[in-house]
């Protein structure tokens, strides 16, 4: 990668901190207005509707914040190790019920932190690889101990995924803030699990690569 300055500590934490409080604001504020018109609407029919979203909006935030637990926060220092069947539950409750599908074909067992950290966030990435939803594939080779990861993106007018793509490839990359935080930690990550990453095309898809360092 090109000469880029590296944040300090405080400043990576106040981005990370930016960026999860941008993914959760929108639930959060859809459930005060689900309350708003509970307070203001004596009708069955706008109760029943408020509720309906105060539950949806409810679980979407609390999935967004486990992720958030997991692939950015301390989760799990307690010890080196993270259980896959977690990661899993995890990773499905991030991508929910919307545009995207899950599908995880991975090991069974524990892994290291690091390298369950960089397989969270590479799926995050995923999610904005397929603009327009689409499935992603979730596959792991090699071993629990040294594993490699690859993510399939398959739908419509995929992409490569925004912001990695330049900190991964090595061209210019762009000032850092909120919407672009999770990306360089992403790479940060593979550097720390020592495993490189690749942005690669199969026909129409697109493949994230995690592998260790030869």
């Amino acid at each position: 990668m090109t000469e880029h300055t590296q944040p300090t500590d405080l400043e990576l934490a106040a981005l990370i901190s930016s960026k999860i409080c941008h993914d959760v604001i929108g639930p959060v504020g859809a459930i005060y207005n689900g309350l708003e018109i509970l307070d203001e609407d004596e009708g069955a029919e706008s109760k029943s509707y408020a509720l309906d979203v105060i539950r949806n909006v409810t679980e979407q935030a609390s999935a967004r914040l486990q992720f958030a637990r997991f692939a950015f926060g301390a989760a799990g220092s307690a010890g080196a190790l993270i259980d896959l069947g977690t990661a899993e539950q995890i990773s499905r409750g991030f991508i929910g019920n919307g545009k995207h599908k899950l599908n995880w074909r991975g090991f069974v067992g524990y892994m290291a932190k690091d390298k369950v950290k960089l397989l969270l966030n590479l799926i995050a990435s995923a999610t904005t690889a397929l603009p327009r939803g689409g499935e992603i594939d979730v596959l792991m080779g090699g071993s629990v101990e040294q594993p490699s990861f690859l993510i399939r993106c398959r739908g419509t007018a995929a992409r490569p995924p925004q912001y990695l793509t330049e900190f991964v490839g090595g061209s210019k990359a762009p000032d850092l803030d909120a919407l672009n935080i999770q990306a360089y930690y992403t790479w940060r990550l593979a550097g720390s699990a020592q495993m490189r990453l690749e942005i690669l095309k199969d026909g129409s898809d697109i493949l994230l690569s995690a592998k260790p360092f030869a």
